[in-house]
């Protein structure tokens, strides 16, 4: 039986016990890798592939409208559904956890209630960072990327790619809640993540849409992200039309902490709702 603990009686003493308790259930996220390597293998071969497919096998079918390089143009798209696909993992592990009852033995202990999701958000964005960083070098090795902006504007490029990708990952984390197992969880998330990829900019130009999908494409959050990625990065984009395109970088910003702001609340309201029962 666990003994409950008194919690911090200063404001300092909380803030700092629920940031070490976070970090505590992060590596717990991680020890899973030692039985699982295959997950951690997933991470570091999958953008080689996506690399190569896109890359090699559609890039050598694709022309930009406006000329230029099309594996410059592809890599922030990739960029992008790699976080973008960071819902799938979220949603899945928060499932499998509540599935398996880890959830119910975490509340147990005298850890900060918050922290249970914030742990598990935390490790998912660091794999998925990993994910990215492994998918630049194989641009940079195999594919022939090159970021044209300076440093700093590169480096907010990849800020601005894993803050969107923590945003997808509190929309995962919610709707795991609702999931009964890993697989629903899994279908629940798939199902619309990969489509909204595809209708964005990231692959191919927008020109070619009809009308009503254009305008489906031109406001969708990820074609921002991508747009901002590609101006940071100094890689060609496509004309913009819509004011989401044409101010990227706002814009992807701004859905960003919108995302964040909507289902983070909503996850921790689920949370608590699942945990009570």
């Amino acid at each position: 039986m666990t003994v409950p603990m008194d919690p911090p009686a200063t404001a300092l003493g909380r803030l700092r016990s629920g940031l070490t308790d976070t970090l505590v259930l992060a590596g717990r996220s991680y020890s899973r890798l030692r039985a699982q390597p295959a997950e951690l293998a997933s991470v570091l071969v999958f953008p080689v592939i996506m690399t190569v497919l896109f890359g090699y096998v559609f890039g050598s079918a694709i022309t930009l409208p406006g000329g230029g390089d099309y594996r410059n143009y592809l890599m922030p798209g990739i960029f992008m559904q790699v976080m973008a696909m960071g819902t799938v993992s979220a949603a899945t592990a928060v499932a499998e956890d509540m599935a398996r009852g880890v959830i119910d033995r975490l509340r147990t202990q005298p850890i900060a209630r918050g922290a249970v999701l914030a742990g598990r958000g935390l490790a998912d964005l660091s794999r998925a960072m990993l994910s990215l960083a492994m998918m630049a070098v194989t641009g940079l090795l195999i594919a022939g990327w090159r970021p044209h902006g300076n440093p700093f504007r590169v480096l907010a490029g990849f800020a601005l790619l894993a803050l969107f990708g923590f945003a997808m990952m509190w929309v995962g984390t919610y709707l795991g809640l609702f999931a009964r197992s890993g697989a629903q969880a899994d279908g629940l998330t798939f199902s619309w993540v990969l489509p909204m990829t595809f209708l964005a900019n990231a692959f191919v130009p927008l020109e070619g849409l009809p009308g009503w999908l254009r305008a489906v494409a031109d406001w969708n959050p990820m074609s921002a992200v991508v747009s901002a990625a590609r101006e940071l990065f100094g890689n060609p984009g496509s004309a913009a039309a819509s004011w989401p395109l044409r101010h990227p970088v706002t814009a992807a910003v701004c859905w960003s902490v919108l995302i964040i702001a909507v289902f983070a609340p909503l996850a921790v309201r689920r949370y608590r709702t699942a945990t009570a029962r």
